[in-house]
């Protein structure tokens, strides 16, 4: 556990991982059987315009990663939080008490991608981090400190 989370009553949980490897789907269901709060990063980032602006060859917002530590601060440090986001280095580690990373098969996820109409580049770059397990490594770097790191192979 880490040192900060005895302030708190809740733990926080980040669930990271590739998209399309159901970091959605499994914090909602999550929440709802917890009674913690689902935070989706990229809803949030939307919805409090957190970025910096529109990136046509990723087809998806520059997210701004400052801005988006501070709006979820102070709800971080109440605790009993699920977030939801494909990255996770830019977290202030003392954030999160247990970090989930989802993956998936690759043809499964190549399917799930296409199906959302991913780009072919925007789908061949997710599924190579998908192979070479960057969201994994990047989990297990960045949270070194004492959380649990868990790893969970989703097959649907």
């Amino acid at each position: 556990m880490v040192k900060d989370s005895i302030k708190r009553r809740k733990p926080n949980i980040l669930v990271t991982g590739t998209p399309g490897t159901g970091k959605t789907t499994t914090s909602t269901a999550l929440a709802e059987a917890t009674q913690l709060n689902h935070i989706n990063i990229g809803d949030l980032v939307k919805e409090k315009n957190l970025h910096d602006g529109w990136d046509d060859e990723l087809d998806s917002y520059i997210l701004n990663e400052d801005l988006v530590c501070d709006e979820l601060e102070d709800v971080m440090d109440e605790g009993g939080n699920i977030v939801d986001y494909h990255g996770c280095d830019f977290f202030p580690e003392r954030w999160f008490d247990c970090v989930v990373v989802l993956q998936t098969d690759n043809t499964i996820l190549y399917d799930r991608l296409s199906r959302r109409g991913y780009k072919e580049s925007k789908l061949s770059n997710n599924v190579e981090c998908e192979i070479f397990q960057v969201l994994l490594e990047e989990a297990k770097e960045s949270y070194a400190g004492g959380q649990s790191c868990c790893i969970e192979k989703r097959y649907y």
